[in-house]
This record gives structure tokens, C-alpha cells and sequence, in this order.
């Protein structure tokens, strides 16, 4: 069995055992991953973290083809191995994920950007699950997903409860491998204006002094960190359900 790094959280997700201190997780899933020669969907590649995981995967020798999803065009990308594909993330079919083995999805919003909590749904729970499904029905051995530090399903915040739903739901599915990243604030430019983010980049520093110890998942981190690291994760050619937080995440990302 194989062990990453987690903190205890209230969620009970089917196949993933969680412990004191830092102890995962259930990897029974099959045969070990091959990872060189893949072919690699990004959903979400025209957003912070996503854009960094498309670059990273452009920039990875074993990743001979990278497909993305979109609503829109992203410019300036005229790499050869990408394919870029207009539609609708709710539409995705089995059809849509042929040949690909590895799914990155880094889909997200806000409440305030989606008009409600229904829309925000829409975007961070059920356009990822639809596409996590239908990967799996077309093959595809690992879906590596960005949640949220504090994600449990039984929360009383909406956004982590919302997290923690798409994360027991993915666990649930029978992919070789689903890599969970619970980062906490994500530092970058975004093309779209969060002010809440934007106050909290700003306090960042002060907050991170604190982040010691059992607190060091909250620690800041800047989205590079994370676009590489879900990549570096899907590159380790392990099997089950695996969470990582803060320090798992860097390291994954060096």
C-alpha cells in the first residue's frame, strides 16, 4: 500500500481511509499505470491553474497529445500536439475522450461570477462528474481533479460542501487512479476580476507566517505550483484514491 499526505477530515469517501496524523489511502485499484506515451484532456485550460497544467503537459515528453474542451478559442495556442475543441462542458459524450488515458480538470467559478448557487453547482460539481464519467466509459485510467483545502462533504459552507460532493463522487468511480488537489489560496493573474482573492493575496504574506504545523495546509501557493503539480501526480503511476494538500502538492510540482 502506498501512502500520501492528508489531513483528518470529518468526510467519509468510499475508498479512501483517512487517519491521524497525515496517513492515506486505498490503493487497490489495479495494475500499475504505464505513464509515458499518453493522451491527455484539460478542462479548464483557459483558467489559472488549468493554463499552467496545459503548459506543463505541452512541455512533457510522455504526453504525445493534449485535447481541450472549451466554450471558447484560446489564442495563441498553436503548439502541435494540442487540439483545441469548442463545446459545451455539460454535452461532453464517451465519444468526446476516445483515446485519452489521463482527464485534467480544473473547472471552477465563484458564486458571484455564476449568479447563484445552482450555476455554481453547474460548473464545480456537475460539469466535472459528467466528464469524469464519461472519460471512464471511454477508457480513460486517471482523473485528476483541483478541490479545495476543507472540502468535506458535510460541511455547512456551501462551496467546501459542494467540493467535498465532487470529490466522495469521484472516489466512487472505478478510474486506476483519482488524484485529488486540495490547495488553499491560489496566487496569480487571473483575466477576470475576484475581489475577495484579491484582498487576500494582499494578506497572504502576514497569514502564511502562521501557517505552521497542522495549519501549513492553508499556506498560500501560487497556481504554477499547482498546474504542475497535477500533472506530477498523474506521473507517478500510482493507483486508488489519493488527496494531497499543501506540502504534498509542491513537491509533486519540483
Amino acid at each position: 500500500m502506498q501512502l500520501g499526505l492528508v489531513h483528518l477530515t470529518r468526510a467519509v469517501i468510499p475508498g479512501v481511509e483517512f487517519r491521524k496524523h497525515f496517513r492515506i489511502i486505498d490503493e487497490g485499484k489495479g495494475a500499475e499505470l504505464n505513464v509515458t506515451s499518453r493522451t491527455a484532456v484539460v478542462l479548464g485550460a483557459s483558467g489559472l491553474v488549468g493554463g499552467f497544467c496545459l503548459r506543463t503537459l505541452v512541455d512533457d515528453p510522455d504526453t504525445t497529445r493534449v485535447l481541450t474542451f472549451g466554450r471558447r478559442e484560446l489564442p495563441l495556442l498553436t503548439r502541435a500536439k494540442v487540439t483545441q475543441r469548442v463545446a459545451e462542458l455539460g454535452s461532453l459524450t464517451a465519444e468526446d475522450f476516445h483515446g485519452a488515458q489521463d482527464v485534467y480538470c480544473a473547472l471552477g467559478t465563484t458564486i458571484r461570477k455564476a449568479g447563484s448557487q445552482a450555476a455554481f453547482r453547474l460548473v464545480d460539481l456537475e460539469w466535472p462528474l459528467r466528464a469524469a464519467q464519461e472519460s471512464l466509459k471511454a477508457g480513460a485510467e486517471q482523473f485528476v481533479v483541483v478541490s479545495s483545502v476543507g472540502a468535506d462533504p458535510a460541511s455547512k459552507n456551501f462551496y467546501l460542501r459542494t467540493k467535498g460532493e465532487l470529490e466522495r463522487e469521484l472516489a466512487r468511480l472505478p478510474f486506476k487512479a483519482v488524484h485529488i488537489l486540495r490547495p488553499s489560496l491560489l496566487i496569480g493573474r487571473r483575466t477576470e476580476f475576484r475581489m475577495g482573492e484579491t484582498i487576500m493575496m494582499k494578506i497572504a504574506p502576514a497569514l502564511d507566517l502562521l501557517a505552521l504545523g497542522p495549519l501549513r495546509k492553508y499556506h498560500s501557493m501560487r497556481a504554477e505550483i499547482a498546474g504542475k503539480a497535477m500533472v506530477g501526480a498523474a506521473k507517478q503511476g500510482k493507483n486508488g484514491t489519493l488527496i494531497y494538500e499543501y506540502q504534498e502538492i509542491v513537491k509533486m510540482a519540483a
